[in-house]
């Protein structure tokens, strides 16, 4: 009982010491769900994302973020405990990361336990989608002090979703529903008016408010008029080279997409593209209702705004490979805005190489608290001053490979990302090696570990060796700058 009033009255303080301020740092966090980088602020020419390129303009926009796992429940793990997936053991999704690190303070659990008012409306943490929406999914309970989970008319019209695959689940499958109705009958629609009625209440007290958005993740679901935006005659497939996949390694391919665009012919898949920006513009539009409320209630001046993905996407590159789980460019990269009020860099998009453990230091950076020693990543509050600055601009992501028909045994793959190259090993280059040049091959169509020549074969061992001090643990606690890679 004296504890549990000592932690009353500690907590007490920390508010109190917060509101004192005229200005207390409120944080909103935004998070999509399979949410390429196809939105305008990264250059997509398709994409109509209004709202999410105001963000961009006001704040910066990190145009090479790249995640530390592709699939949702440890990439979204990983974020919440700014520890890599080797550290939480979280590579799939029926693990909890509190299974591994059952005390670990999660980040927005270190606003709560300082006075902030802190809750969650959707999907932070993992949700079979769309099973689970309107329940709690994967959550983490200690990381909030309310919870919401909004269930919408995309639940009820549920049969009325398309299948291109009837004989999957429409989780994983390419399907998709040109929806009746309003924005806000829709659950992201409701995820978007219940974050902003928490704005509006808790105006006056500091507030840690994260906002978990379902879409795009499959199936595909917004109202018609998002599909309107996306005539299908302007709708391409990704090119590719015939021969792409010749020198790619077969671990190198998600397992549940062993047939290229599993099969389907064109007109369809060119469906599917459309019903995916829809879904994306549509959850960029909730964005917008947030923004705007910001603005009404007089809190962007202080308000930190982070809007993150759990991971990349593919829509059919490498002649066919769709949705998640590679090491490639469109899997790993990811979008990552913040916009940290009156910072220098607001405006400018920032080209570093970043990883997405960095965003729970950056915040607690941003908010003047102290950063945990359990993290892994970096604050980038020095990019969110000064976004051209010297950084170490490298990445490592990877990805667990089930056994199956292709692969007699697991095995893990693992990438690094320097600002030029993409080295990527497949049990430890057992099961194959990528290596490609982001400056002549952006989209990665030549894997020069193929047969290297000398040069090659000198980056390769290289990349290889800072792979290794990474997986192991031993780099630098403070950004350095190496000799670029």
């Amino acid at each position: 009982m004296i504890l549990s009033r000592v932690a009353v009255v500690l907590i007490t303080i920390a508010a109190s010491t917060v509101m004192a301020n005229d200005s207390p740092r409120n944080v909103l966090f935004i998070a999509a769900d399979d949410l390429a980088c196809t939105l305008g602020c990264f250059g997509d020419p398709m994409a109509k994302t209004p709202n999410l390129d105001r963000l961009a303009a006001t704040g910066v926009c990190f145009l090479n973020a790249h995640n530390q796992i592709p699939l949702c429940n440890p990439s979204r793990a990983s974020v919440m405990t700014g520890m890599r997936p080797d550290k939480i053991k979280v590579y799939d999704l029926d693990r909890h990361f509190r299974d591994e690190v059952p005390d670990v303070v999660t980040l927005s659990q270190q606003f709560k336990n300082r006075g902030w008012y802190t809750a969650r409306v959707g999907k932070i943490y993992h949700y079979n989608v769309p099973a689970s929406i309107g329940t709690d999914g994967f959550d983490d309970p200690p990381s909030w002090q309310q919870t919401f989970n909004p269930k919408g008319r995309d639940k009820t019209d549920e049969p009325l979703i398309f299948n291109a695959e009837p004989h999957r689940k429409i989780s994983g499958a390419l399907s998709w529903l040109a929806a009746d109705g309003t924005d806000e009958e829709q659950t992201d629609g409701m995820v978007a008016t219940e974050a902003i009625r928490l704005m509006r209440e808790h105006r006056d007290e500091p507030f840690f408010i994260a906002a978990g958005f379902f879409r795009p993740h499959t199936p595909y679901v917004a109202p018609k008029k998002y599909f309107d935006l996306y005539p299908l005659d302007e709708i391409r497939l990704p090119y590719s080279p015939e021969d792409d996949r010749d020198d790619i390694p077969t671990a190198a391919f998600a397992h549940n997409c062993p047939v290229p665009h599993y099969g389907l012919e064109e007109p369809v898949l060119r469906e599917a593209i459309q019903a995916y920006y829809a879904s994306v513009s549509f959850v960029d539009a909730q964005v917008g209702r947030m923004l705007d409320t910001l603005d009404d209630l007089g809190l962007k001046d202080n308000t930190l705004v982070v809007f993150w993905s759990d991971h990349g996407y593919h829509l059919g590159e490498h002649n066919g490979v769709w949705q998640k789980r590679t090491l490639f460019e469109q899997g790993s990269r990811a979008p990552l805005l913040f916009r940290a009020p009156k910072a220098a860099g607001n405006g400018q998009p920032c080209r570093r190489i970043v990883e997405f453990i960095d965003i729970y230091p950056t915040v607690m950076d941003w908010a003047g608290l102290p950063l945990p020693k359990h993290l892994d990543g970096f604050s980038l509050m020095p990019l969110l001053r000064e976004p051209t600055k010297k950084w170490n601009d490298i990445a490592v992501t990877q990805i667990l490979r089930p056994a199956d028909k292709r692969l007699e045994t697991q095995v893990m793959g693992c990438s690094i990302r320097t600002a030029r190259w993409r080295y990527t090993e497949w049990a430890e280059g057992k099961s194959g090696v990528e290596l490609y040049d982001h400056h002549s091959d952006p989209m990665e169509f030549r894997n020069l570990a193929v047969n290297p020549d000398a040069a090659a074969s000198r980056i390769i061992e290289q990349l290889r060796q800072e792979l290794r001090q990474r997986a192991s643990g031993k780099i630098p606690s403070v950004p350095v700058n190496p000799k670029r890679l």
